[in-house]
């Protein structure tokens, strides 16, 4: 069984974020979606609200499975037996960054990391930029899942 991992914080999930699960998984038989737990960051949803989130997305592709982790990525790939890593790239200097984490993991384990180029449409796009763009107002309804929108504005309107 050929399986992958998609890691990430998804706070919240983007249609960038779906365009690179969606490819990875017509390539492997299983796509694990590795949320990301960092303590020292508060995230506007919470991991089990990201999950849910990210459940319903991609429920669609019928071959993802969203888990939580934190600590290293080697160790949540290694635990499960994944042997790859992939990774969307917007720009270069995605590249830069993304290439030295490749090289460590490699080293750390000999996982592989398969770097995806991030469909155009969405090469600008982030998490961080939808959560500014939506609490000033801005319409992020083409950057964003419907489902992730409603959640997304509801909890901006909260705060």
């Amino acid at each position: 069984m050929r399986r992958a991992v998609c890691p990430g914080s998804f706070d919240p999930i983007t249609n960038g974020h779906l365009d690179i699960i969606g490819r990875a998984s017509k390539l492997y038989d299983v796509v694990h979606v590795a949320v990301m737990i960092n303590k020292s960051k508060q995230g506007l949803f919470t991991i089990d609200e990201r999950m849910r989130l990210i459940e319903r997305v991609t429920a669609e592709f019928g071959n993802v499975v969203v888990e939580a982790f934190h600590g290293l990525l080697v160790d949540f790939c290694k635990e499960r037996d994944i042997p790859a890593i992939v990774k969307g790239l917007r720009a270069v200097s995605d590249f830069d960054y993304e290439l030295q984490m490749a090289q460590m993991n490699h080293g750390l384990s000999g996982v592989e990391t398969l770097f995806v180029p991030t469909n155009p449409t969405y090469s600008f796009l982030s998490s961080s930029l939808v959560k500014e763009v939506a609490a000033y107002g801005g319409d992020v309804s083409h950057l964003v899942p419907a489902e992730v929108l409603g959640e997304l504005t509801e909890r901006l309107a909260a705060r």
